[in-house]
């Protein structure tokens, strides 16, 4: 195995990029602003931004690779983004996930030190002001999760073969807040797939006998709040794409799902009293809380399900209007 290089002068935070608006200027401020004791290299590759995206990153001082639209892809593109790159360890943002503060990414390096072996290192979510309390309360429920007593948490591949399912935490692992050493990368890089490159990047890694970190102190800013239509299509692609790289069948049991919705709804309704709402609030909550619940069980149901489905109905349903379904098992 391939031993971790010595720390260089020099981390490389790369983002993938399409018209990232206003958003992407908060996103490159936070950057700059980091204090960390080494050089940082900002690099971006855009894919056919119209919205003035490339004339901003480089105004700000980033690196700019331009490529066609049609050429990007989630494991290709950030393939490209770690070749450019001149640092051994690259932390991955996307346009709309903003650092916390000002020692996210010391933070995130700081992951590689707790082990030779240390490929990947990862840090949460927190929701945007003004979230819905659903979103709030799942990011909040699940990072807490992966580390509930605050501390950093090394993963590596066991005997035990629930290490390679796609709801155990050792294989979760994000690219919209996420670090991977170039080292290891040479060995396993991105996989080239569609969706969920990022869950699929962590599983061959840790099959290879690296082990990856989870470091709760480098937070990003990110979260969602979709419409309807674009919430079906974001998880459905999501759910595609975990049957795609895992093998990932959802249940499509609708005793199971209207237990689930009602807890979670149930979850969010608590979650908003709580956090100092009034019962007639709370209701309000926990109505756009059902609605987000049944459409992602709806959603995911169908996308792990994509195979079954023709072309045109997998286009039709897709937010990112794909058609196709390949799998990688």
């Amino acid at each position: 195995m391939s031993k971790k290089l010595a720390p260089t002068t020099l981390v490389t935070v790369a983002i993938p990029v399409l018209n990232g608006g206003s958003i992407l200027a908060e996103v490159l401020g936070a950057v700059g602003a980091q204090v960390i004791d080494r050089e940082i290299e900002v690099l971006i590759c855009d894919s056919g931004s119209t919205d003035g995206s490339v004339e901003l990153a480089g105004s700000l001082g980033a690196r700019v690779i331009e490529i066609p639209k049609h050429d990007f892809s989630h494991g290709g593109t950030r393939n490209l983004l770690m070749r450019e790159a001149a640092g051994e360890h690259v932390a991955f943002l996307t346009q709309d996930s903003t650092p916390a503060g000002p020692t996210w990414l010391a933070r995130l390096i700081s992951g590689f030190e707790l082990s030779d072996d240390v490929a990947l290192v990862h840090g949460p979510y927190l929701p945007r002001h003004g979230a819905e309390v659903h979103v709030a309360r799942e990011l909040s429920e699940h990072f807490t999760s992966l580390a509930p007593d605050g501390k950093p948490v090394v993963d590596r591949a066991s005997a035990d073969s629930e290490w390679t399912d796609v709801s155990s935490r050792a294989t979760f692992f994000t690219d919209a807040n996420g670090a991977v050493a170039r080292w290891a990368w040479e060995q396993v890089p991105f996989p080239d797939v569609a969706y969920a490159e990022d869950r699929l990047l962590a599983k061959r890694m840790l099959q290879q006998g690296f082990s990856k970190v989870f470091e709760p102190g480098a937070a990003v800013v990110h979260s969602h709040d979709y419409g309807s239509r674009e919430l079906f299509g974001r998880y459905f692609d999501e759910f595609r794409g975990l049957r795609e790289t895992f093998g990932h069948v959802e249940s499509a049991s609708p005793r199971r799902a209207i237990v689930g919705v009602r807890r979670k709804t149930t979850a969010d309704y608590n979650w908003a009293l709580q956090d100092g709402a009034g019962r007639r609030e709370a209701a309000a909550v926990a109505l756009r809380a059902a609605r987000y619940h049944t459409i992602r069980v709806a959603a995911a149901a169908l996308g792990s399900r994509a195979d079954r489905l023709s072309p045109a109905v997998r286009r039709a349903l897709s937010l990112e209007r794909r058609d196709s379904f390949l799998p990688t098992n």
